[in-house]
């Protein structure tokens, strides 16, 4: 008898989950997003929505589609019954909850497994492992990843957590613990500001999380914000996908990524692979996700929390490695092996990626809503949106509308791409940050690849100005435009467009926050003098029609999308927004109500959270007197003008649109109640 262990060690059976259909748990372009890749591998997809959402895209684009409640996302995106309940009633036997929202919620993966759903994504235990950013934190130092030193104390007294900030030393940066998104995060400079600062976190972090814990940490400064893409399953495999760096930001909110990173060299990048492969493993992950890192100048990097989902970025991911990432999240969560090694991982070029977002740059970046009166993407980009000529985009959910890819050999040629691009999106109804983001990508810091996170609050005011040029060249088109519009609509009412006439025609116009007056004269046919505050530009319309118009403008011919809305002219010129109003006939003052009328409007659609003073009280100009809530974040209505608050026309809870008057303040000792309308 041979003597010889002839013993085979058994591979381990790996549960396979096979599914056929799946329901995104998501809205907009995510969902949109979602079902393409799935029905790419045959899957049969289902949408969820919002009453606010009946006749959104992705609800028309998913096979069958399910009603989960109100506009709120409480009551619907939020809603962990009725989107299983969803998933029942259409027979889907999968939940992809896209990249927001509910993605990074254990509970609810926890209860699409009690369902005997699959989800598309990492266990619940992955998930509440990553989850708290202290815990998290405490795993990433176990597992051998390079933290930010900090404070992760239980113990959460103020003073406690002041002793902690003077040990660590100042500036510190707070952090909510179950935060995202940079709500509960605040910078603290110096200890005088540290308690003020650490309450108006917590608040946050209460308001926003459930959970106003929070943990301490050295403020790195002036760094570059560094995330790299990993993928794993359930068969022991990880990998990573390269690094992509989203340095650019505003509120400590991405607006900016690219891949790879212009800092990052195939060396830096083996290391952080390696360290986020490694932290990976540590936790058993599966499916996909981004640890994201702090790097310094020296070239040092540390850890600051892992997502454990897909990311808003990771088109620049796919872009470079020609992988489809909801593909492989598809494959993952049906108990395939990956598809390819670390040695297979290859890199194509250069990918930078914007998101388009209906705010006001030039108000604080201030949310915007209401309906898209013109929506043109040009040919070139990867534009990943929801939205066409008429969407209404509602007041309740994030900024971010839509996301431009572009993809070059290089770098250089992918920033040129991304800024013809821009220059041709066509955005017309809602104001979005389209210009700023060109600014952002044609700055020469941006050009020679040195954005850090302090890269906006350093240039915000270059990022926001106007060239005078095409602000000027904006004036005198608008003009035109209401003048011949006047005359096509009452042709009777003097000379038509064809008839020159040299009786000059005087308007008063507004544009954003400046009123000027401006003095029109026909000096040929299609060829005017447009006269304002000492300058003159001499415009000749060379074709125009509904959708846009060609000019020629101080020698130089161009062309801008246009339209007439609401009274109002719409332009898109060179890649920049303005709505310009024609006052002629009324005084600027009475447009929305002066500030020093004492009433107080609201300055976007919102729902009251918040009513911080109470009629008769005795306010000061500033006081905050309103917060709005509006896409997830607050706004707070202060008082336009000392006074007493003599009528209060909102409560917690109400709707409120752009405008809507929401106090009164008069002088003191005058008569209590609204004043007549």
């Amino acid at each position: 008898m041979n003597s010889m262990d002839t013993s085979v060690t058994e591979t381990p059976v790996v549960r396979l989950t096979p599914f056929t259909k799946v329901l995104v748990a998501n809205r907009g372009e995510i969902a949109l997003r979602v079902m393409r890749s799935a029905r790419a591998l045959g899957y049969a997809t289902v949408a969820v929505y919002s009453s606010a959402d009946t006749h959104a895209r992705h609800v028309q684009e998913a096979g069958q589609s399910v009603l989960i409640g109100g506009p709120l996302p409480a009551q619907s995106y939020l809603n962990i019954p009725a989107i299983v309940g969803a998933a029942r009633a259409t027979g889907a036997d999968a939940v992809h909850p896209g990249y927001g929202f509910l993605a990074e919620n254990e509970n609810f993966a926890q209860a699409c497994r009690d369902a005997g759903l699959v989800f598309i994504g990492p266990s619940p235990e992955a998930m509440a492992s990553m989850g708290d950013k202290a815990a998290a934190k405490r795993l990433m130092m176990d597992a051998g990843v390079p933290c930010i030193p900090g404070y992760l104390g239980d113990d959460q007294s103020e003073a406690r957590l002041a002793r902690e900030a003077v040990r660590i030393g100042y500036p510190v940066m707070i952090k909510a613990t179950a935060g995202g998104g940079g709500r509960g995060m605040r910078l603290v400079h110096s200890e005088a500001e540290f308690v003020g600062l650490l309450r108006s976190a917590q608040s946050e972090a209460l308001n926003a999380f459930g959970d106003a814990t929070v943990l301490l940490e050295r403020a790195i400064t002036d760094p570059r914000h560094i995330e790299i893409q990993v993928f794993a399953d359930r068969h022991g495999h990880a990998i990573h996908l390269g690094e992509r760096d989203c340095s650019l930001q505003r509120r400590h909110q991405k607006i900016v990524e690219e891949a790879p990173s212009p800092a990052v060299d195939a060396a830096l990048r083996e290391r952080m692979g390696a360290t986020a492969v490694a932290a990976c493993k540590a936790i058993g992950y599966e499916g996909a996700g981004t640890l994201e890192f702090l790097l310094d100048a020296q070239g040092e990097f540390y850890f600051m929390e892992m997502n454990t989902r897909l990311q808003v970025e990771h088109p620049v991911t796919e872009a470079v490695t020609g992988l489809d990432l909801v593909a492989l999240q598809l494959r993952v969560a049906a108990g395939e092996a990956l598809p390819l090694s670390q040695g297979d991982v290859k890199f194509y070029g250069h990918a930078i990626e914007v998101r388009l977002c209906a705010e006001d740059a030039d108000q604080s970046f201030m949310p915007q809503s209401g309906t898209m009166a013109r929506w043109n993407v040009p040919d070139g980009l990867r534009v990943e949106h929801a939205l066409h000529t008429g969407a209404v985009v509602p007041p309740y959910y994030d900024s971010m509308i839509a996301k431009l890819v572009a993809h070059g050999a290089n770098r250089d040629e992918a920033r040129r791409k991304m800024l013809l691009g821009l220059e041709e999106t066509v955005a017309l109804g809602i104001t979005t940050n389209q210009a700023f983001l060109m600014r952002c990508v044609a700055h020469p810091v941006f050009g020679r690849g040195g954005i850090t996170t302090g890269f906006i609050a350093r240039h915000l005011d270059e990022l926001l100005t106007i060239d005078d040029d095409t602000r000027a060249r904006a004036w005198a088109l608008a003009a035109v435009l209401f003048w011949r519009g006047t005359q096509e609509l009452h042709p009777n009412q003097g000379a038509t467009h064809r008839s020159p006439h040299r009786l000059p025609v005087r308007q008063r116009l507004k544009m954003g926050g400046l009123t000027r007056d401006t003095t029109l004269t026909h000096k040929g046919v299609d060829l005017f003098s447009v006269q304002w505050e000492g300058k003159s530009l001499l415009l000749e319309t060379v074709a125009l029609n509904q959708q846009e118009v060609r000019f020629v403008c101080n020698g130089v011919g161009e062309r801008a999308a246009w339209l007439g809305e609401s009274g109002d002219v719409l332009l898109r010129l060179r890649g920049q927004s303005f709505r310009v109003s024609d006052c002629s006939r009324e005084a600027i003052s009475r447009q929305h109500g002066a500030a020093g009328d004492g009433r107080l409007r609201a300055s976007m659609n919102g729902r009251v959270v918040a009513v911080l003073a109470a009629v008769g009280d005795v306010v000061r100009a500033g006081q905050p007197l309103v917060t709005l809530e509006a896409m997830k974040m607050e706004h707070v209505h202060a008082a336009p003008r000392d006074g007493v608050l003599v009528a209060l026309l909102v409560a917690p809870g109400d709707q409120v649109p752009p405008g809507r008057l929401l106090a009164e303040i008069g002088e003191a000792g005058g008569p209590v109640g609204p004043s007549p309308a």
